[in-house]
């Protein structure tokens, strides 16, 4: 069963109103696992394998966070876990799409 988990990262007390430079490194950390993401530009949608595979992925956004002096961090997850069928976040979307253009 993949879980889809949608992570939303919110830095606070940075020297800028800008976060994409977190946003940035947090996509980085992503990329390092070697799992299948997509960015939208209010959060990232993940496919991961178990929990085990989530609990690490924040962990290593949290001790990438702290590595840049952020001393606030808001970390949303929200998970998308379907028991009859295996499903990515490319399935979610074409679904949606398909829906709309009938």
């Amino acid at each position: 069963m993949k879980i889809l988990a949608f992570v939303r990262v919110v830095p606070i007390g940075t020297s800028t109103a800008s976060l994409s430079s977190y946003v940035a490194e947090v996509i980085k950390v992503i990329k390092s696992l070697g799992v299948n993401y997509q960015v939208t530009p209010f959060g990232t949608g993940v496919e991961l394998n178990s929990f085990e595979d989530l609990t690490k992925l924040i962990s290593l956004i949290n001790e990438k966070l702290r590595s840049l002096n952020i001393s606030r961090v808001l970390i949303d997850v929200s998970l998308d876990l379907r028991y009859d069928k295996e499903i990515s976040l490319e399935y979610k979307v074409k679904s949606v799409q398909e829906k709309v253009s009938r």
